[in-house]
């Protein structure tokens, strides 16, 4: 895998047209919906309304021969931009990360949204609990939304490295029971999967969401559901499938080659008839990628900004944080859980698809105290 060479300054001859692909990240955020607690700052808005502005861009180059990376302000990117001849793909970057994006299902940005994941299988790798019975299914999805959960996540098919595929009739027993008692409790449900008549019957039942592992690749029929329904699509990206996906994967750059990915597939879904406005991405932490490979996703995770849509995690008891930490038991691993998370917060991700919500929560409701207790 190459690695990303770090400028001090641009270079001149860096951008060849044709030859090199160009990628933004803000960087150096801040968090505030006040704008006198930035008016001395040379900032900008990151999507709009939401709550954080950046004083930097990272702009990554990548051509054949090497990956380079380097920061500057949005005015001395442009000066360097015009004497490169890439200011229009620069701007065009810039308005991707910057431009409003609508509320999701009427709840706004001014902070990240929880996702609390509930798993109707019998071989969930982290909760332990055998959810194959719908009521304990639905009592734990409504004490997820007890906790403060702003969306359910349903799922009836283990996804876990090395699991095996289950038959569709096996799956719809397992999840419809459970979204027709859980879509009465007020909020918005998603449906986990990647089969076309799972998402017809659930988005029947009252699912308002698709979320899928597979980024509406997994079934010849799955694109053209979810654009006939019209409603939020999570494009997770995964390198193979789940039963063989850690088998030495590859990436020539990881965080670079999951947000090519992701970028064509949500211009493929857009081509099919699905607004820009109903996509969210999700670079599929631990799918198909080594630790080194999610660590540097985690790391540059702002780039995926630049793809123009909301992002979303999923770090939540992830074997990642049991290897470095030493926690086999995935429930003991809620203090790394919280770590990545409010790390990509930071990088101003808008989706944390947890386990434990309510201390999800209050991390993110401390986070905001600190902030707001800070002077202008």
């Amino acid at each position: 895998m190459r690695p990303v060479q770090i400028l001090p300054e641009p270079e001149g001859n860096l951008y060849v047209a044709g030859r090199t692909k160009l990628y933004l990240r803000p960087a150096d955020l801040i968090h505030s919906l006040s704008k006198t607690a930035v008016s001395k700052h040379e900032s900008d808005r990151l999507f709009g309304g939401g709550p954080h502005r950046f004083q930097k861009i990272e702009v990554v180059l990548r051509s054949p021969d090497r990956i380079v990376a380097f920061y500057g302000s949005v005015q001395n990117l442009r000066d360097w931009a015009i004497g490169a001849g890439c200011l229009e793909m620069l701007d065009a970057g810039i308005y991707r990360i910057t431009h409003r994006r609508p509320p999701f299902l009427g709840r706004h940005w001014d902070r990240p949204l929880i996702m609390g994941i509930v798993n109707a299988t019998p071989d969930s790798f982290s909760d332990g609990i055998n959810r194959r019975n719908a009521a304990v299914a639905v009592s734990h999805a409504h004490a997820l939304i007890e906790a403060g959960a702003d969306i359910l996540d349903i799922g009836g098919e283990s996804t876990r490295p090395g699991s095996v595929g289950i038959s569709e009739a096996e799956e719809l027993d397992r999840v419809i029971p459970v979204i027709e008692q859980v879509a009465g409790f007020g909020v918005p449900v998603s449906i986990d999967t990647s089969k076309a008549a799972v998402m017809i019957a659930a988005l029947t039942a009252g699912a308002s969401v698709i979320n899928d592992t597979t980024a509406l690749t997994g079934d010849p029929g799955s694109l053209g559901v979810a654009s006939r329904a019209g409603v939020p699509v999570i494009l997770m990206h995964m390198q193979g499938r789940p039963r063989t996906m850690q088998n030495q994967p590859y990436y020539d750059c990881a965080p670079l080659d999951v947000i090519d990915y992701l970028e064509a597939r949500a211009t493929a879904c857009q081509d099919n008839g699905i607004s820009a406005s109903n996509l969210i991405v999700d670079p599929g932490i631990g799918f198909g990628k080594t630790d080194h490979h999610n660590l540097l996703i985690l790391a540059r995770i702002g780039l995926l900004h630049g793809i123009g849509v909301p992002v979303m995690i999923g770090v939540s008891r992830k074997s990642l944080i049991g290897r470095i930490a030493g926690s086999e038991d995935p429930v003991r691993r809620l203090g790394g859980s919280l770590a990545l998370a409010l790390g990509a917060v930071e990088q101003g991700v808008q989706f944390l698809r947890v386990h434990d919500v309510a201390e999800t929560r209050q991390a993110l409701m401390l986070r905001q105290a600190v902030i707001e207790a800070a002077p202008a």
